[in-house]
């Protein structure tokens, strides 16, 4: 089995679908693609190159609560072999009654007693519809790269991946003489921390080829040019505090 990945959630960086997919096929190895929030990317005409060749995989996964913006648990799941799906979540026991031959979803996924989950993504995606959902893919990413830019700009930081899609990476230094990269690591820390205090935006930090990042990913429908620019002067008086 083959697991790829759409995409990365530092940099959102995408597997090379239409190289690697088919060197697994000819070996007779399954193909899973793990699209937890990449995949709805697909949506849009601009970022579909990055996901050249991802249809030919056997299954895909997504997560609703990420670019569809639903709750938490309403994930998705595709499988090109029917059979292969069935077979793979079934469970026989004495006190099953017998399929009568209507669909049963206890045969199709993992839980047996859950709420009506797909109602939500169903009621996302009939609202938003085909262009919808595109729109909101290129705005999110619009405002991604925005914020990155903007942040990176400023005296005191540094970009440290520009976003293809809506995820992109800023540090912050310490710029002190001297200042080594254990001293920009505590200064990225403490001014997305100090940034969070501000309520105005909340950012999460990482590490990325061993250095502290603060990660930037924007998905939500709600977002506006006028929350950017918000954030942009919330991350400025930060950094003029220092």
């Amino acid at each position: 089995m083959l697991v790829l990945d759409a995409a990365d959630l530092n940099i959102a960086a995408f597997d090379p679908f239409d190289r690697l997919i088919p060197i697994a096929k000819a070996a007779g190895a399954w193909v899973h693609v793990d699209g937890a929030f990449g995949l709805v990317a697909r949506a849009s005409r601009r970022k579909r190159p990055l996901l050249e060749g991802v249809d030919q995989a056997d299954s895909w996964a997504t997560d609703g609560h990420k670019w569809l913006n639903v709750p938490f648990d309403c994930g998705i799941a595709f499988v090109r072999d029917r059979e292969a799906h069935r077979a793979a979540m079934t469970i026989a026991a004495s006190y099953i009654a017998a399929n009568s031959g209507a669909r049963d979803q206890i045969d199709w996924n993992p839980e047996w007693s859950r709420r009506g989950r797909g109602f939500a993504i169903y009621a996302a995606i009939r609202e938003l519809g085909r262009r919808g959902l595109e729109d909101l893919v290129d705005r999110t990413c619009g405002y991604c790269e925005r914020l990155v830019t903007g942040v990176g700009a400023m005296p005191g930081a540094e970009v440290v991946r520009l976003p293809h899609l809506n995820q992109g990476l800023v540090r912050f230094l310490d710029q002190r003489r001297g200042a080594i990269d254990a001293d920009h690591d505590r200064r990225t820390d403490e001014v997305i921390a100090a940034i969070n205090a501000t309520g105005e935006a909340f950012f999460s930090p990482t590490t990325w080829l061993g250095r502290r990042a603060m990660r930037v990913s924007v998905v939500n429908w709600r977002t506006t040019d006028a929350d950017v620019d918000r954030t942009l002067e919330a991350v400025k008086v930060v950094l003029a505090r220092a």
